[in-house]
């Protein structure tokens, strides 16, 4: 297998399994409070980018201000990070594979669509900042994914040509956007299944971080 020299992680659904909670709070919100015409499914198409990109995309540019998309969005967060706290915890066998990875000299960061707040909410409390020296989040980029600005970012934060970048993504969007930026991707069917997650720029598809298929990648 290719070897790598950088890491770049999503976060929601790829390092924790917390996308059915974004789901369940998201179709409250869309559906029940703010009577979007939208069944489960096409909730759950409709979570990626940044907050103001799925709004326009459901209610269009002028039906909600962006200070009212702040505000609700604001709400539905701090709703789902009191729900999920009691079950927050990394993909199984993400712990050693960091570390392992650490210790190998590859680099690692962050490239997710999550608000600031969600990345403190997960790094603090697992305790895992100080694997990350760069992260790329909602606020560091002008347009989410499937653009591929926010993985193009992070490697040249982390100094490195895509092609010496690999993305742990468990999205369709997120795959898109890593091969949008030429670099290769490890599927993670967390939320999605592996035929969602199939694209050419896809070397693996695991569900857990304990898969024999990860040991080339740090060996």
């Amino acid at each position: 297998m290719k070897r790598y020299k950088g890491f770049i992680f999503d976060m929601n659904g790829t390092m924790i399994d917390d996308m059915a909670y974004h789901e369940l709070a998201w179709h409250d919100v869309l559906v029940n409070q703010l009577k979007a015409p939208l069944t489960r499914e096409q909730v759950r198409r409709e979570l990626y980018g940044k907050h103001d990109e799925m709004f326009y995309r459901i209610f269009g540019e002028t039906r909600f201000t962006r200070a009212e998309i702040d505000a609700i969005s604001f709400q539905k967060e701090q709703r789902y990070r009191d729900e999920f706290l009691p079950n927050l915890k990394l993909i199984d066998g993400l712990d050693s594979f960091l570390a392992q990875a650490k210790s190998r000299g590859i680099a690692l960061s962050i490239g997710t669509a999550a608000p600031p707040e969600n990345v403190d909410f997960v790094l603090d409390n697992l305790k895992i900042r100080h694997y990350f020296p760069v992260i790329v989040g909602q606020t560091d980029v002008k347009t989410s994914k499937p653009h591929p600005e926010v993985f193009s970012k992070a490697a040249a934060l982390m100094n490195l040509p895509p092609e010496e970048c690999l993305v742990f993504e468990d999205a369709p969007k997120g795959i898109e956007a890593a091969k949008r930026a030429g670099i290769d991707a490890v599927a993670v069917t967390s939320f999605h299944t592996a035929k969602e997650l199939e694209n050419d720029n896809v070397i693996a598809t695991i569900s857990n971080y304990n898969d024999a298929v990860l040991k080339a990648l740090i060996s």
